[in-house]
C-alpha cells in the first residue's frame, strides 16, 4: 500500500479498499469547531451559565447538551439508513477552568464518548507544548490529523499523528486531509522541532495522492480560518468539502448574525463548486450538512444548517453528573465574588479583535496600573487573549479565569518608540481574518486604517504625557507591559523579543492582576471606551 509522506505523517487507513463507488453516495457530516473546553453550558454572551440560567432556559451548549444532540441526530439518520460521521475542526484545549485544572485528559475522556470519527489539530492543542498534545493523542480513541506540519524531529510526537486519514463509510472511501494555521508557531508553543509548510502546498499534494489511490471523496478538515478556507478552495482542485475552524465563524441560512451562508460555496480551479462549513464556537452549534456525490465522485448537492443547542435540547444526565463532579473542586474558587459590573463588559472576539473593546480597556488598564510605579507607561494586550465577556452584576473569579484562561504572566520591558509603532503594525496586520494579534492598549492612542496594505496601516500614535497626549517619539525608550506570551514573540510580536530591553517575563499571573484591579475599584466597575483606538475608513 502506497503511503503519503506529507507534512505531519503518513496516511492512515481505516479499512481495506472495497467495491467501486455507487451512484449518488450521500454522507451526513456533523461537526463542531473551537470548542475550547467549554464543558459547562454558556450564556448568550459566551460566559459560563449557571443553574438559574438553566432553569430559565437561557443557556446554550455544554458537553451534556452536545451529547444529547449528537445521539439524537445520529440515531434519526441511522434509522433512515443514512451515512453519518462526526468531525471536530480543532481547538479542543483551553478556555475554561476544566482545562486549566485537568488538562488534556478531561478533553479526551469526554470526546471519546462523543464518538468522533476524526479531529483536526488546532493551534491551541500546542498551548502546553508537544508534551500535553502527545498525551491527548495517546488518550484519544479517535484519529487526530495534522497536515501541513512535520513532527518527525519532535520525539514526543514523532509517529503519533497523521496528515491524512481514510474512513470507510457505507462501503465508500472518504479521505480526510488536515490543515493547520501556518502561524501556529507564533501563536502557540509548538517548540523548535515542529516544522510548518504552506497549507495550500500540503493540501494539494495530499489530494493528488488520494486521487492516485482511487479516493474521489475528499474532505479537508481544517483549522486555518474561514477566509483562508475560501482561498484554499479557490487554489486547489479536487477538494469536495471543507469543514473548518480557527476563526470561530458561524455560517447559517437562518441566523442574521452569521458571517455567510451554510455552506459557503467557492469555485475551484477545475470549475467545481466547493462547499465550506464552520459552526461558530464553544459547542453552541452542531454543524449538520448532507453532501451527495455522483458515481464519478462529483459533489452534486450540499445542504444543511447548524443546529442551535439551546434549552430545547435536554442535557445528557450522565454527562451533567460528571461535569458537576469534576467542577466541584473548583467551584469555591469560581464562586468567589471580586466585584460588580455595572453593565456587561464586552469581550467577544468579533469586537476585541477588530476595535477598542471594554474588556480590552479593562485588562490593559489593570496591567498598566500594576506596574505604573516601575516607569512603565504603555500596555499592549492581544485581543485574542481575551476569551469571553462578563455579564452585568457580580464578577466572579471563575469569570475572570474564563476571560483569561492561558495562565499568562505579566511581562515588562523597554522598547524604542519606533518599535512600539512596528508592534502596532503587526497588531492590525491581519484584522480581516480576525487574528488574535489585534492590540488592546492603555497609556497610548493610535489611529489606523484597513485601506492600506499590512505594514503601513498605522496613521498616528500618541502617548500620555501627564494630562496631555503627545506624538510618540521614535527614538525615545518607553516602558511597556504585556503578557509573557507576547513578550517572547507570540502572535507575531517578534519585535518585543528581538528589540525589547531589560525584559522580565515572570510577573504575577494575569488573572490575578485583573482580579486585584477589579477589587481595587471599591465594588463597582463601570465598563467604558474612550477612543484610544480609532479606525479611519
Amino acid at each position: 500500500m502506497q503511503k503519503l509522506v506529507l507534512g505531519a505523517a503518513a496516511v492512515s487507513l481505516a479499512l481495506g479498499f472495497s467495491a467501486p463507488a455507487r451512484a449518488e453516495f450521500a454522507l451526513n457530516i456533523l461537526h463542531i469547531n473551537d470548542f475550547h473546553s467549554r464543558f459547562e453550558s454558556i450564556t448568550g454572551s459566551d460566559s459560563t451559565c449557571n443553574a438559574e440560567g438553566e432553569s430559565k432556559g437561557e443557556c446554550f451548549g455544554g458537553i451534556a447538551r452536545l451529547k444529547t444532540a449528537l445521539d439524537q441526530t445520529r440515531a434519526d439518520l441511522k434509522a433512515k439508513g443514512e451515512n453519518v460521521i462526526f468531525l471536530s475542526a480543532g481547538d479542543e484545549f483551553q478556555g475554561s477552568l476544566f482545562y486549566t485544572t485537568y488538562k488534556s485528559k478531561v478533553v479526551a475522556d469526554f470526546f471519546n464518548e462523543l464518538g468522533l470519527d476524526a479531529a483536526a489539530t488546532g493551534n491551541h492543542e500546542f498551548d502546553d507544548g508537544p508534551e500535553e498534545f502527545s498525551k491527548f493523542i495517546e488518550t484519544a480513541n479517535f484519529p487526530i490529523i495534522g497536515g501541513n506540519f512535520n513532527v518527525a524531529k519532535e520525539p514526543l510526537l514523532a509517529g503519533k499523528i497523521v496528515g491524512v486519514h481514510i474512513l470507510d463509510v457505507g462501503g465508500e472511501k472518504v479521505g480526510l486531509v488536515g490543515a493547520l494555521a501556518e502561524d501556529t508557531p507564533e501563536i502557540s508553543s509548538t517548540g523548535p522541532n515542529v516544522a510548518f509548510e504552506k497549507a495550500v502546498t500540503y493540501v494539494r499534494g495530499a489530494v493528488e495522492a488520494l486521487e492516485a489511490q482511487g479516493v474521489n471523496k475528499i474532505i479537508v478538515l481544517s483549522h486555518i480560518g474561514y477566509t483562508v478556507d475560501q482561498a484554499l478552495a479557490e487554489a486547489v482542485p479536487g477538494i469536495d468539502v471543507i469543514v473548518g475552524g480557527h476563526s470561530h465563524t458561524l455560517l447559517s441560512n437562518t441566523d442574521e448574525k452569521a458571517a455567510g451562508p451554510y455552506p459557503t460555496v467557492v469555485k475551484a480551479p477545475d470549475g467545481k463548486d466547493v462547499p465550506i462549513v464552520t459552526a461558530g464556537q464553544y459547542g453552541k452549534y452542531l454543524g449538520d450538512i448532507k453532501v451527495v456525490w455522483d458515481d464519478e465522485g462529483n459533489v452534486i448537492s450540499a445542504k444543511g444548517d447548524p443546529i442551535l443547542l439551546d434549552a430545547s435540547i435536554k442535557p445528557d444526565e450522565g454527562f451533567v453528573t460528571r461535569v458537576a463532579e469534576l467542577g466541584a473542586p473548583i467551584e469555591e474558587l469560581k464562586a468567589k465574588v471580586i466585584g460588580n459590573a455595572t453593565e456587561a463588559i464586552e469581550g467577544s472576539r468579533e469586537i476585541c479583535r477588530a476595535m477598542e473593546c471594554t474588556m480590552g480597556n479593562l485588562v490593559a488598564d489593570a496591567m498598566l496600573d500594576r506596574v505604573k510605579d516601575q516607569g512603565v507607561t504603555i500596555a499592549i494586550q492581544n485581543g485574542g487573549g481575551l476569551r469571553a465577556s462578563i455579564d452585568q452584576g457580580d464578577i466572579t473569579m471563575g469569570e475572570v479565569l474564563t476571560v483569561l484562561p492561558f495562565s499568562n504572566t505579566l511581562a515588562t520591558f523597554q522598547l524604542k518608540g519606533a518599535d512600539v509603532v512596528a508592534a502596532l503594525e503587526n497588531g492590525v496586520s491581519d484584522v480581516e481574518n480576525g487574528a488574535g494579534r489585534f492590540p488592546q492598549v492603555a497609556g497610548l492612542k493610535f489611529t489606523w486604517t484597513k485601506d492600506k496594505p499590512a505594514g503601513d496601516r498605522i496613521i498616528k500614535v500618541e502617548v500620555q504625557d501627564g494630562d496631555a497626549w503627545v506624538p510618540i517619539d521614535p527614538a525615545k525608550t518607553y516602558g511597556v507591559v504585556t503578557n509573557n506570551f507576547m513578550r517572547t514573540g507570540g502572535d507575531g510580536y517578534a519585535v518585543f523579543n528581538t528589540a525589547g530591553m531589560n525584559a522580565y517575563d515572570f510577573g504575577p499571573p494575569l488573572e490575578d492582576v485583573l482580579a486585584d484591579f477589579i477589587a481595587k475599584q471599591g465594588g463597582d466597575y463601570k465598563p467604558y471606551t474612550d477612543g484610544r483606538i480609532a479606525e479611519v475608513k
